[in-house]
């Protein structure tokens, strides 16, 4: 049984081989596997914790591709659903260096639509010991009551609930609905982890401790913005502060905010184990988690594609003492 079970899309990522060009300007592409919640899967386990993925794709070579890719990363996919209702999804990036995305996507609709709340088994959801998901999932009406469904039974089974947003404004109907169905799914989370590029948007604040407060008066217990090369800046009701980033050649940051998410997460669950919620640390141990995520964000830059590009304990260990 997986101790993080990770729920959302996975869908296959084409990354532009040329960097600082828009996707009107890319000719050749690199395949990768990807989607949010299905890297921070890979990247738990890349770092040494067990974990398993939710979601749907299509009976058809693309997903078959990705099964075969989480598989071979030791990703447990007992519950990923095949359909034949809809193709694998797409998405079509070009990434520049500041960080920056250009990213299409082809899923009008897309597998990862196809997810149900009665694809959500309740014995493998309460067996968790944490559940991550992202805003992605809950656009659309079959996804959105399975996110909620696996929620409930993981805050009703004791897990610690992990949430990113990943804002992606071309997905949405309108951007009213999309602040609203992201900041209702802050309820009942213990970490939420944002970029900076979607914090304005969600919170209304340009400002971080501003911004944090609005999240934290919802009852998270932990906030994380992550900043890029900058670094992060977190809060908690009793703590708050910045870490600076690494330094590294920037190859390609589609998987950086992923590979700190499972980063954060992977060191979040050992506290929890220790029954300490993540409300409950010090801030020289938040100090020393959120640098070893922002080492994991930083070697996630490092290769093109995302999951290729997740760190395992070693080489973020190396980075640390580098």
């Amino acid at each position: 049984m997986p101790g993080v079970v990770c729920l959302g899309e996975l869908l296959v990522d084409f990354c532009a081989d040329r960097p600082d060009v828009g996707l009107d300007g890319a000719c050749t592409f690199t395949r990768a596997p990807g989607g949010a919640p299905a890297n921070v899967a890979v990247g738990v386990v890349r770092l040494g914790e067990s974990a398993g993925f939710v979601g749907a794709v299509g009976d058809d070579p693309f997903g078959d591709f990705l099964e075969a890719a989480l598989r071979k990363e030791g990703v447990d996919t007992s519950f990923l659903i095949k359909t034949d209702s809809a193709r694998t999804s797409l998405a079509f990036i070009a990434a520049r260096s500041d960080g920056r995305k250009d990213i299409t996507f082809y899923r009008n609709p897309g597998a990862d639509m196809c997810l149900a709340a009665e694809h959500i088994d309740t014995w493998y959801i309460g067996s968790a010991e944490v559940l991550h998901f992202g805003s992605i999932s809950r656009i659309d009406e079959g996804p959105r009551a399975a996110t909620d469904r696996a929620r409930r039974l993981a805050a009703e089974a004791g897990a610690l609930i992990s949430y990113d947003p990943n804002y992606r404004p071309s997905l949405w109907a309108a951007p009213d609905l999309a602040r609203k169905r992201i900041l209702e799914s802050l309820a009942g989370t213990n970490v939420a982890k944002l970029s900076a590029e979607e914090w304005e948007f969600i919170t209304g604040a340009e400002d971080f401790a501003e911004g944090a407060g609005l999240i934290l008066q919802m009852g998270v217990d932990l906030v994380v913005r992550s900043e890029g090369s900058d670094g992060a800046s977190f809060a908690t009701p009793q703590h708050a502060g910045h870490v600076d980033g690494f330094e590294v050649d920037c190859i390609e940051p589609t998987g950086a905010g992923d590979g700190f998410c499972a980063c954060l997460i992977v060191q979040l669950l050992r506290y929890w184990r220790e029954g300490i919620p993540p409300r409950q640390l010090q801030a020289q141990e938040l100090n020393r988690i959120v640098r070893r995520a922002n080492a994991a964000g930083a070697l996630a830059c490092t290769k093109v594609g995302a999951i290729p590009s997740l760190p395992t304990t070693q080489q973020v260990e190396a980075l640390m003492v580098g």
